[in-house]
């Protein structure tokens, strides 16, 4: 009798095979709650964290309804980012390789369109892509979407935050009226109601709140910038760990090019990656990175969301991003898995609004300075100004106890601190008794 789990599906043997290829045999909470309800051919709205197995919570079922004897689309999967495609499309080769009859095929931009065209001759089962291409084919008169009745919306909210929701829009009106969508997203913003509106009459939500908003190996660390070169800083923290793979996360292109030159000047072999790298050196550097060429890799935002790389070991926050539940999507690039990681957030006085911010999320910061090559406890962000707190509460109260004489006398100051002491210690003995 077999011990795996997804079975209970009724799912092929060949995608039962590809799983356990993958290790995959406990559904997470997304796939127990959604695998059934699309194998029924219901719309979905997913509303999970990252990591938590949503590509197969809709490419399992995908794989379950191809018809192979029909030689046209049959689902559709957009995603926001080109490696995002990529890497779904990777996921559906690692199980569609136990039946070759099944075929699937990626559309991303920086790529031949008219290569793409030409092999167009013969449609494909599944098509993966970013929706500007898909577009693009469509317009072409080279991809017929018409017959497909399953699209998959990735990443929904930075869909809508990229500018792509249009081109899915686009996409989804030349499909068929009785259309099963299936959106996944970490957060379903208001701005996209009307879209899911239009397309979706009764979908089926499911949202999976995280057990922790981040994973639960993941040790976050605060580490004051004080008066400090910043850059040196970093690279005396890169240092310490000796990482697998560390990520640096920069607010912005010109933040990145800047840490990841200073680095280099300090002779640390540094990959970046950020909007303004062309789509071959995107992908040259995605491939490097996978291949282990560098161990620390400076990148935007773009990479916290729909790129995976495996074997981070350490996230840096050089700086707090502006948008808060970055903070949760950036540090989720490690500890993936069931590993650890260590998250390292750099902070400056101005930022401590910030991190209470996300303390919110419910995340616990340890307080952690790098100081002659050796790691220090500082004990937790506010006990200092709890301290200031209680005593300036403590003197409040003492003082309204203590007149002041209108005229200052000589010595006044010396006798009005006496008093006050005097003061301060009745009140701490009335506490004992």
């Amino acid at each position: 009798m077999s011990n795996n789990q997804f079975e209970r599906f009724e799912l092929k043997p060949f995608i039962i095979k590809g799983i356990e290829d993958l290790h995959f045999f406990k559904p997470t909470e997304v796939q127990e709650r959604v695998i059934p309800s699309i194998l029924r051919g219901e719309s979905v709205i997913g509303q999970s964290q990252t990591g938590t197995g949503k590509t197969h919570a809709y490419l399992l079922p995908i794989l379950q309804k191809i018809d192979t004897e029909k030689d046209e689309v049959q689902a559709v999967i957009t995603a926001p980012t080109r490696e995002l495609a990529n890497q779904i499309y990777q996921e559906v080769l690692k199980i569609t390789k136990y039946d070759e009859a099944i075929s699937a095929r990626l559309y991303i931009g920086g790529t031949d369109k008219q290569r793409m065209i030409d092999k167009l001759k013969k449609q494909p089962h599944i098509v993966v892509g970013t929706p500007g291409r898909i577009h693009d084919l469509m317009k072409e008169q080279a991809l017929f979407v018409h017959t497909a009745s399953t699209i998959v919306v990735d990443e929904a909210d930075l869909m809508l935050d990229m500018g792509f929701i249009e081109d899915v829009d686009h996409i989804a009106s030349a499909m068929p009226e009785k259309l099963q969508i299936l959106v996944f997203s970490a957060t379903i913003p208001e701005k996209l109601k009307p879209f899911l509106k239009k397309y979706m009459e009764n979908p089926k939500y499911t949202h999976v709140a995280p057990k922790q908003v981040t994973a639960a190996k993941i040790e976050h660390v605060l580490v004051p910038v004080r008066s400090r070169n910043k850059l040196k800083l970093l690279k005396d923290v890169l240092s310490s760990f000796n990482p697998y793979l560390a990520i640096v996360f920069t607010n912005t292109k010109k933040m990145a090019d800047e840490v990841a030159d200073g680095l280099l000047e300090q002779g640390l072999k540094v990959g970046r990656i950020h909007g303004d790298l062309s789509p071959r050196e995107r992908k040259k550097m995605m491939k490097q990175i996978g291949e282990l060429e560098y161990q620390y890799v400076v990148a935007t935002d773009l990479a916290a969301r729909g790129i995976d790389i495996p074997g981070i070991s350490h996230v840096i926050n050089y700086e707090i991003p502006s948008d808060l539940d970055f903070y949760v999507h950036r540090v989720g690039r490690t500890a993936r898995a069931g590993q650890s990681g260590i998250a390292i957030t750099f902070f400056e006085p101005s930022n401590e609004d910030a991190i209470h911010q996300i303390e919110k999320l419910g995340i616990t910061f340890e307080q952690k300075d790098y100081r002659a090559k050796e790691w220090v406890n500082l004990g937790p962000l506010n006990k200092r100004k709890n301290r200031k707190k209680q005593v300036s509460e403590e003197d409040v109260k003492a003082k309204t106890m203590v007149a002041k004489s209108k005229k200052v006398k000589p010595g006044y100051k010396k006798k009005f601190q006496r008093e006050l002491e005097e003061v301060k210690k009745r009140q701490r003995r009335l506490k004992r008794k």
